[in-house]
């Protein structure tokens, strides 16, 4: 496996902002690295899986996600991945996110990065490309945020339940009797699940259900496979939980892209 860049090596020079591109083919896994500077990871095709030390973060076509200087990061192209990728110095970050997160890429957001990333490295003082640059900060600044990350528990044993129900996310039982195969309280599972999640039980299963879909989806499974796998009782509920968090249905989701 290769990286994206050397691990922690990435120099900008002078430049305060840069963009490059690579492309990857589906499968391709990088190895865990970092940067010296934050970094915004979009694709202009394809879905990708972005592993970090706070959970997972499934980043869908022209969306993307911002990683703060110095996170610790693994990237999994789950179909043919076109990544402009831009960096930023840590004296730019003024109104940039401070945390991990998935950002919408709006029309404009799209052709600034895209314009960045034909810029190169030198951008004279004053000049049209400084300016790209300067407006390219200023929309990752203002770009929603989506709910395309999945926190994942410190304690082994909530790991643990995790990473069964994944196994099996069309698993319906609640949290009372989750709780009971840890030999917990339901208030005191649904309470640890919170402090080290940041999300309730069932809240975190809604997440990951969403994240599972999109990686269904990318791969060219149905509507009506992925909403039952995953334990929907129609695909018409299953559209109705995907286009309320993302937008857009799922029949239409990759294509509106």
């Amino acid at each position: 496996m290769d990286s994206l860049e050397p691990r922690d090596e990435f120099d900008l020079g002078e430049e305060p902002v840069v963009g490059k591109p690579r492309d990857y083919p589906a499968g391709k896994e990088t190895e865990r690295h970092r940067h010296p500077t934050a970094q915004l990871l979009y694709a202009v095709e394809g879905l990708m899986l972005v592993g970090t030390e706070r959970g997972q973060w499934v980043v869908p076509p022209t969306r993307a996600i911002w990683l703060p200087i110095g996170t610790w990061h693994q990237v999994s192209m789950v179909s043919p991945v076109r990544m402009r990728s831009i960096y930023v110095r840590g004296d730019r970050l003024e109104g940039l996110p401070a945390d991990c997160c998935v950002l919408e890429v709006s029309p404009l957001l799209r052709e600034l990065i895209v314009a960045a990333v034909a810029v190169g490295r030198v951008c004279a003082p004053g000049s049209r490309d400084e300016k790209v640059m300067d407006l390219l900060l200023a929309e990752i600044g203002r770009a929603p945020v989506l709910p395309l990350s999945l926190p994942q528990p410190a304690s082994a044993a909530l790991r643990q339940l995790c990473d069964v129900w994944l196994a099996h996310p069309d698993d319906a039982r609640g949290a009372a009797e989750w709780a009971r195969e840890l030999a917990l309280d339901p208030r005191t599972l649904q309470r640890r699940f919170r402090r080290e999640t940041g999300l309730s039980f069932g809240q975190w299963r809604r997440q990951a259900r969403l994240m599972l879909a999109l990686q269904r989806l990318a791969c060219g499974d149905s509507v009506l496979k992925v909403a039952l796998d995953l334990g929907y009782a129609s695909p018409s509920a299953f559209a109705t939980m995907f286009k309320r968090e993302l937008g857009a249905p799922p029949s239409s989701f990759f294509a509106a892209s």
